[in-house]
């Protein structure tokens, strides 16, 4: 898990180096200054997640967000299937927040963890 992790700062940071050098455009991505999920941001993500049913997501980083008509949010989580003896994978969650304060996902994407082998790194 701390090898897990070290690599998603690592990518974070890599992209906050390049978002550093160039203004985001309207509608653009905004890298998280903290990956800390807040109390305000796991409750936005439990209001999305609510009638979610057969996969358990517990997120473990806030990486960013996206001002839209109301706000993109991206969340890094560990999904489990609510299955005796399942595995964790990584998945990117995209909650969509309305601006009456609703949530709704809007898509959960695989996190490949061999992007960032080293192979994939030369």
């Amino acid at each position: 898990m701390k090898k897990f992790l070290a690599i998603v700062f690592a990518f974070v940071l890599v992209l906050g180096c390049i978002s550093a050098f160039a203004e985001p455009a309207l509608g653009g991505w905004k890298l998280s200054e903290s990956l800390e999920v807040t109390a305000d941001l796991r409750s936005l993500f439990d209001r999305a997640m609510e009638n979610l049913l057969g996969v358990s997501y517990e997120p473990l980083a806030y990486l960013g967000s996206q001002t839209a008509a109301g706000t993109n949010h991206c969340f890094l989580c560990a999904a489990t299937v609510i299955y005796p003896g399942a595995q964790a994978t990584y998945k990117l969650v995209y909650v969509y927040e309305d601006l009456q304060g609703g949530a709704q996902i809007l898509n959960i994407a695989d996190f490949d963890l061999a992007l960032f082998s080293d192979a994939a790194m030369e």
